[in-house]
């Protein structure tokens, strides 16, 4: 199964930018996209931008024209690159593998290692 590991998250000013980095240090990046997830306190992880094999994205309405990911399948890394940061994107920023739980890809399913925390103020 990947191991996955975030990195990148810290503490900036509202209006700041980040990027976060995971990179999959045993397997590769899932055949079935991949994600970023978030966890604000109170409220369960949510998952806010995906990027499929082909390149194709999505996100939530609450981070689109802010937030990109992108995906370096050779080195087996994924990014979110984070502009505009607002003081509701504090949280817990995990990767997700085969975030939208494809069965075909079963075995790539994995919710995130230990998270990285970013912190912004206002």
């Amino acid at each position: 199964q990947v191991q996955l590991e975030e990195s990148g998250g810290g503490s900036v000013q509202a209006g700041g930018s980040l990027k976060l980095s995971c990179s999959a240090s045993i397997g590769k990046l899932s055949d079935c996209g991949m994600g970023w997830t978030r966890q604000v306190p109170g409220k369960g992880r949510e998952l806010i931008a995906l990027i499929m094999k082909d390149g194709r994205t999505d996100y939530v309405d609450s981070v689109k024209g802010r937030f990109t990911i992108s995906q370096d399948r050779i080195e087996n890394t994924l990014y979110l690159e984070m502009n505009d940061l607002k003081f509701e994107d504090t949280g817990v920023y995990y990767c997700a593998a085969n975030p939208r739980r494809n069965p075909w890809c079963a075995a790539d399913t994995n919710t995130g290692g230990q998270g990285t925390r970013v912190t912004v103020s206002s």
